[in-house]
């Protein structure tokens, strides 16, 4: 969901037969559906618990989201005309801020919804320019329509590591670099992380 070629079968499901052929190994398909199933299972197991630890949730959180997402790629397109020239350490900065913010509020967010989540997997195309591939899935849910989501997703050192999220068309990069392009105008990159840091900033989803 957060999370190293081959193209899974249509319509791979997180709640499949274990006898289902498994998408091809180390395949991006086969990461997003792992790492969803992963996330969701964790979350159903340990509902309780993480109600009443909101630390050990936003741990569990965070370690995922380290493990599926380029945060530091992530961070540069956000920033966008704002990054040209910035050091490594700046945007470091900015990338572990607003990481933080977001694993704040993602576990917490799920927590929310409703239970036995399932993913499916429906396809995975390359991106133009070599830049990757999108793997495009589908959030299942009882007694409701299914929720698309896209994971841009590219090899880092032989493991596959996502850079933008889109669910239900919704660019988590698109959105954050909107949201923070007039803040980077009036602030310096590790004045923006610092007032993300403080809280005086949230991170907006929406679009």
């Amino acid at each position: 969901m957060f999370s190293g070629g081959g193209k899974p079968a249509e319509g791979a499901d997180a709640g499949a037969d274990a006898s289902a052929p498994p998408a091809a190994q180390g395949s991006a398909s086969k990461v997003v559906l792992d790492s969803s199933t992963r996330i969701l299972s964790t979350l159903e197991q340990r509902r309780a618990e993480f109600r009443k630890d909101p630390a050990a949730l936003k741990q569990f959180i965070t370690s995922e989201f380290n493990r599926m997402f380029d945060r530091g790629y992530a961070a540069r397109l956000v920033l966008g005309v704002h990054g040209r020239g910035a050091s490594d350490a700046d945007v470091k900065l900015f990338a572990d801020a607003l990481a933080d913010n977001l694993t704040s509020r993602y576990g917490t967010s799920l927590l929310d919804f409703n239970t036995k989540l399932r993913v499916r997997i429906k396809s995975e195309s390359p991106l133009p320019g070599n830049r990757g591939v999108k793997v495009s899935s589908e959030m299942l849910r009882d007694g409701g329509d299914p929720i698309p989501v896209d994971y841009l997703i590219r090899n880092v050192g032989g493991q596959w590591k996502a850079f933008d999220v889109m669910i239900e068309g919704i660019s988590y990069v698109q959105t954050f670099k909107n949201q923070f392009d007039a803040p980077l105008r009036q602030k310096s990159i590790a004045q923006v992380a610092a007032d993300l840091r403080a809280g005086k900033m949230q991170v907006n989803g929406g679009n």
